[in-house]
C-alpha cells in the first residue's frame, strides 16, 4: 500500500501539470516499500546524514533512515526512484510537496503495544465483574487491592492473563494489580482530584445544577449560565484529567478512596465506577463505619463525610423513591446519615464543601506487595 500511495502521488503531480515527465512505474513488479524507503525519505535521510536535517521523522515513526536505494529492487524501479530523488532536490515545488508534512504517515501501532492493550482491556473488563464489587446481599463493597488480589488469586484464568500482561510469572498479584488499576481510578471527592482553580469551576457547575433542579421542579429561574470547561491544569493528576476531560464527566473504571483504607492494609482502596450515586453514597457510609470501628478519630473521617455530602443532591434527584432492595428511600437514609455524620465531625455542610486536602511533604508510602 505504501508503494501504491507513492505512485498515486507522482501520478497526481503529472496530471496537475506540476511536473512534465511521467515518473510513475509501469512495470508489473512494483516492490513493496517499508517505512523509510520512499524517495522523499531517502532524500531526507541523505540530508540528515549531511547535517542538513534532523531525524525526527524516522524516530517518530520507528523507521530506519536509509541513504542508498535498496539493491533488491528491480533495476527499472531503482532508476525511477533516483529520478524522483533528483527532482526532489532540484525542483523547489516538488521539494515542497515531497516533505513529511504532506506525506501519508503510514504509522501503525507495534504488535507488542496492541497485545499489551488487548490484555489490559481484557483484565480490566474482568475486574469490573459484579462479583468483585457487591457482597452477597447485593450491597456495594469497596475493596482494597490487597483484598482484590485474594479474590483474583482464586481465578486461574485471570491470574494467567495477569502474568502474561505483566510479563513475569512470579510477580505478586497485588503488585501487578496495583500497576494495572492505579491509573484507572479517580478520587471520589472533587477536592481530591481538582486543584483550587478546578474547584472554583466546580462551584459554578454546582450552581448551574442547582438552578436546573429548581427549573425541573417548575420554578422560573431565568437564564441558566453555562459553566466553564475544565483544563488539564485544573486536575491534580494527568490520568484523572484523561479520564474526566473538560466536563469532569466520569469515564474511569474505578473509584479511588485515597488514604481511606485500613491502617494495616497499605494498598489502594477502590470502588466500582459503575455504581450509581446511591450505591456510591452507601459505599462511603460503609467505609466510614469500618474506619470508625478501627478507631479513627473524627478528623480523619471528614473527607469521607464530605464525599457523602457531595453525592447527596444526586441521590435525592434520582433515588428518592422507595427502593425495593433496601425497603426504604435511599435518599432519605443517606440524608439522615449525612446529618448525623456531619454533626459527629462538627462540620456544617458548607464547611464540608470547603474541605481541602492538606499538602503532603516527602514521599508517600508505596503499596506493599503480598
Amino acid at each position: 500500500m505504501i508503494a501504491e500511495q507513492d505512485e498515486l502521488d507522482w501520478e497526481v503531480y503529472r496530471l496537475y501539470g506540476i511536473i512534465d515527465q511521467d515518473l510513475t512505474y509501469t512495470g508489473d513488479d512494483l516492490p513493496e516499500l517499508a517505512l523509510g524507503e520512499r524517495a522523499f525519505e531517502i532524500a531526507l535521510a541523505r540530508k540528515a546524514a549531511a547535517g542538513e536535517a534532523d531525524t525526527a521523522w524516522f524516530d517518530r515513526h520507528g523507521s530506519t533512515p536509509i541513504t542508498e536505494i535498496p539493491s533488491h529492487w528491480p533495476t527499472a524501479y531503482r532508476d525511477l526512484v533516483q529520478k524522483r530523488i533528483d527532482l526532489i532536490t532540484s525542483d523547489r515545488f516538488i521539494g515542497l510537496l515531497e516533505r513529511p508534512e504532506y506525506k501519508r504517515r503510514w504509522a501503525s501501532v507495534p504488535w507488542e503495544k496492541q497485545e499489551e492493550q488487548a490484555l489490559r482491556n481484557w483484565l480490566l473488563d474482568r475486574l469490573e465483574d459484579r462479583r468483585f464489587w457487591f457482597d452477597r446481599q447485593g450491597r456495594p463493597a469497596p475493596r482494597s487491592i490487597g483484598q482484590l488480589a485474594d479474590l483474583v488469586a482464586r481465578d486461574s484464568e485471570l491470574t494467567e492473563v495477569l502474568a502474561l500482561w505483566d510479563g513475569r510469572r512470579d510477580v505478586p498479584v497485588t503488585e501487578a494489580l496495583t500497576r494495572l488499576m492505579q491509573d484507572e481510578a479517580v478520587p471520589y471527592l472533587a477536592a481530591l482530584r481538582l486543584k483550587e482553580s478546578g474547584m472554583r469551576k466546580r462551584a459554578a457547575w454546582e450552581e448551574t445544577w442547582a438552578l436546573q433542579r429548581r427549573e425541573d421542579a417548575g420554578e422560573d429561574v431565568g437564564t441558566i449560565p453555562v459553566p466553564p470547561n475544565y483544563t488539564s491544569a485544573d486536575f491534580r493528576k494527568q490520568s484523572w484529567w484523561q479520564a474526566r476531560g473538560k466536563l469532569d464527566v466520569p469515564k474511569e473504571r474505578f473509584i479511588l478512596y485515597p488514604d481511606a483504607g485500613r491502617d494495616t492494609d497499605p494498598t489502594l482502596l477502590l470502588g466500582w465506577a459503575g455504581w450509581d450515586h446511591a450505591q456510591q453514597s452507601l459505599a462511603l457510609l460503609q467505609i466510614i463505619t469500618e474506619r470508625e470501628a478501627e478507631g479513627w478519630d473524627d478528623e480523619r473521617l471528614v473527607p469521607l463525610v464530605a464525599g457523602v455530602a457531595e453525592l447527596q443532591p444526586w441521590v435525592e434527584q434520582w433515588h428518592s423513591d422507595m427502593d425495593p432492595t433496601y425497603g426504604m428511600s435511599i435518599a432519605a437514609f443517606t440524608g439522615e446519615q449525612l446529618l448525623q455524620r456531619a454533626q459527629q465531625v462538627a462540620k456544617t455542610l458548607d464547611e464540608l464543601a470547603a474541605w481541602r486536602p492538606t499538602p503532603t511533604r516527602g514521599r508517600r508510602r508505596k503499596a506493599v506487595s503480598a
